[in-house]
């Protein structure tokens, strides 16, 4: 950002801030929108197709305004780092309120995980997903992706949290850290990491660079389809893959 537009930024903060000026306001919604935009699209990768995107801009807008009103200057906060905690928080906090996994997608996950079990007891050995669609007369890509839905919908009930006593809310991520990690913690912490490090060395390269791209560089599919050359929808795939198959390894670790 050059220093003339930082300026003209900074003259709209000072309108919102100390008036709500309402073309303040209006400025700086789209400034961040790409912000939402981010989010809505990261999210929107572990969620069913009938999950409208529109719905989760919806929520996202509502945590930008949030972050817009409640956001204080003097702190020494980024407002995008602020606006990004309030607008994933907004989307998320939006999902556990709604049904948004449909019945026969519960259903089908059941199916999955009886047939994966029996499976299991009758090779005694780890399933692939192929062997579990062949069972059940689906496609593997199917089976990724409703275990996948299912494990997001699981961890969104399991990380709501009550509200918070300060603020009166329930952002998830925001978690108050009063004591230091006891050694025991620690050692399970970095237990849990050799475990992960090591299933992940067990994905094919395609895998282990899409996981690399999309959590640690925080690229967007679509990004990462430039990079390697292969469209969305590809990308998609191999991300739905690798999170069955992490899945699968670490639930039966645990």
């Amino acid at each position: 950002m050059s220093k003339a537009e930082t300026i003209e930024e900074q003259k709209y903060w000072e309108l919102w801030i100390s008036s709500r000026n309402a073309q303040a306001g209006d400025v700086l919604v789209k400034k961040y929108l790409p912000l939402v935009h981010y989010h809505v699209q990261r999210i929107a990768v572990g969620l069913p197709r009938n999950v409208s995107r529109d719905d989760l801009k919806s929520f996202g807008m509502l945590g930008l305004l949030d972050a817009l009103n409640k956001f204080d200057r003097a702190r020494d906060l980024k407002f995008d780092t602020y606006a990004s905690f309030r607008i994933r928080g907004a989307i998320l906090d939006g999902l556990r309120k709604e049904d948004w996994l449909p019945r026969s997608t519960r259903e089908k996950a059941k199916k999955i995980e009886a047939t994966l079990e029996k499976l299991e007891q009758k090779y005694m050995r780890h399933v692939t997903a192929e062997e579990i669609a062949h069972e059940l007369n689906m496609s593997e890509d199917d089976v990724y992706q409703t275990m996948n839905e299912q494990f997001f919908a699981n961890v969104l009930s399991v990380d709501e949290q009550a509200h918070e006593k300060e603020d009166n809310e329930t952002y998830s991520f925001v978690i108050k850290d009063d004591h230091i990690p006891s050694p025991e913690e620690c050692l399970i912490h970095d237990e849990k990491i050799q475990d992960l490090t090591k299933v992940i060395s067990t994905l094919s390269e395609k895998e282990q660079l899409v996981l690399s791209l999309f959590y640690h560089e925080e690229l967007t599919l679509t990004e990462i389809g430039e990079i390697m050359s292969l469209s969305t929808s590809r990308i998609s795939q191999i991300h739905s893959k690798a999170l069955y198959k992490l899945r699968n390894i670490l639930e039966k670790k645990m």
